[in-house]
């Protein structure tokens, strides 16, 4: 079982060689998007480099469950709704989306992920 430091160092290490940016930068509140600068393209990369260094396999869309974003079923009007949000809950445990449920916009979706979620991603797989 690996310790959250040994997680954070290896999550910070795929982000920096994916992203091209500094350690110091990689902070666990830090943004994928907003503050590191992930594209949607990265995500591919990151999710490459992850199941390299802890050995895991990342089935599609767990990690960034793009399906829900993009389902007329959760999204109405460029917003996530109530199921949508209950949906990206259950799917994504790993993940704190209090502060994107005060304004549930699709694109601002990307810019709630934060490094700590991809640690508390990778803590619950490994263990």
């Amino acid at each position: 079982m690996a310790t959250k430091e040994e997680v954070f160092d290896k999550v910070q290490a795929a982000l920096v060689d994916a992203l091209g940016v500094d350690d110091d930068e990689v902070t666990p509140e830090a943004t994928l998007v907003g503050d590191l600068g992930a594209e949607s393209i990265d995500f591919l990369d990151i999710v490459f480099r992850l199941e390299k260094a802890f050995s895991i396999k990342i089935p599609r869309g767990e990690l960034f469950p793009e399906d829900i974003l993009t389902s007329s079923d959760y999204v109405v009007d460029g917003k996530i709704n109530a199921a949508g949000l209950e949906e990206l809950k259950k799917r994504m445990p790993f993940a704190d989306l209090s502060s994107f449920e005060q304004n549930p916009a699709v694109q601002d979706f990307a810019n709630a992920l934060t490094v700590q979620d991809m640690c508390n991603y990778v803590a619950s797989k490994v263990d």
